[in-house]
């Protein structure tokens, strides 16, 4: 059976090198690197995953933990922070929770019991009693978009107050007074900003906010038709409406063209978050836009930064915030 020890022989360097290419190929010359990938294809050696854990105390695998993989979103940040993993010599097991807390708690515990080296996550859980959970994790975690007051870990997210205040001040000048709004899930970190930045702005312009406009829609297409369906369906129905999420705003668009309306003559929209092929999505939605590559590339990044030695692990916690980008589309007018 081949061995590492057989690729450093003949590949002319230490095996401690071969190492270092194996787990962290940027570390490594490119002539030497090139010398050992050539050597393990010649001597066919295969990497063994057990000795791997038992050598480094953990395994070579990073833990993604989101609510929705079907959410362009939080694809994009995926598959940032696979290649990230991937150059330094990890591989990324991908777990959804389909937004449930409960299951999110266990799919964590039980990559902690895998000695997984890390994991990134978009958490569901939130209050005192899960931020006292993941503030005793032994394994280093990274918070990514979603975040739990008090946990004490790295953070990385947008500006959430900042994309839908451009969305309402858009909106306000344009004329509109009745706005809806299909909020997320009360209590998650990104909802609760995103309907702060809404109604600090409709509050900061002097303008009367109708309780009955601003509704739930859970982050999720079958929410957001119905509560665009309950918007619409009013006598008095708003003459904008604004979707907290890529999935609201979608089905917001749609009850419209069930219904008959003309976006955006009879009511205009906009979102937060992109979706694949929106440029062909007639009209084209107004929208804010997250870099979801930079949040990916910034989580994994940090991550790393913490498995790599004990003076990462034990670096007080940061929260990097980005900036998000506005799109104006055609799906909305002026009164």
């Amino acid at each position: 059976m081949t061995t590492i020890r057989d690729v450093a022989r003949l590949a002319g360097v230490s095996i401690s090198t071969v190492s270092l290419a194996l787990n962290s190929p940027k570390r490594v010359g490119v002539e030497t690197l090139d010398r050992i990938q050539r050597a393990i294809k010649s001597t066919g050696y295969r990497i063994d995953p057990v000795a791997q854990t038992l050598a480094r105390g953990r395994s070579s695998l990073i833990g993604f933990v989101s609510a929705n993989l079907g959410n362009m979103f939080f694809g994009d940040i995926r598959r940032e922070i696979e290649h990230q993993a991937l150059d330094h010599g990890y591989f990324v097991l991908i777990a959804d929770s389909s937004g449930r807390a409960d299951l999110e708690r266990a799919l964590l515990e039980r990559l902690e019991a895998q000695k997984i080296a890390g994991i990134a996550l978009a958490a569901n859980g939130h209050g005192e009693e899960y931020a006292t959970f993941l503030r005793d994790f032994k394994t280093p975690i990274v918070m990514f978009d979603q975040k739990v007051e008090g946990a004490e870990r790295d953070f990385v997210g947008s500006d959430n107050p900042l994309t839908t205040t451009i969305l309402t001040e858009h909106l306000l000048q344009l004329g509109h007074r009745r706005i809806g709004f299909i909020s997320g899930p009360s209590g998650l970190h990104t909802a609760d900003e995103r309907l702060k930045g809404f109604m600090n702005t409709m509050a900061g312009a002097g303008m009367d906010i109708d309780p009955s406009l601003v509704v739930e829609g859970g982050y999720t297409r079958t929410g957001g038709h119905a509560q665009a369906m309950r918007l619409l369906t009013r006598r008095d129905r708003p003459t904008a409406i604004i979707g907290a999420n890529n999935m609201t705003g979608l089905a917001a668009l749609q009850v419209m063209q069930e219904m008959g309306f003309r976006c955006p003559d009879d009511v205009s929209l906009a979102m937060v978050d992109d979706v694949p092929w929106s440029n062909v999505i007639t009209p084209r939605i107004t929208m804010v836009v997250q870099d979801a590559q930079k949040l990916g590339e910034l989580a994994a990044q940090r991550l790393l930064a913490r498995i790599a030695s004990p003076e990462g692990a034990a670096a007080p916690p940061e929260d990097f915030i980005l900036t998000p980008r506005f799109v104006r589309g055609e799906s909305t007018r002026r009164l």
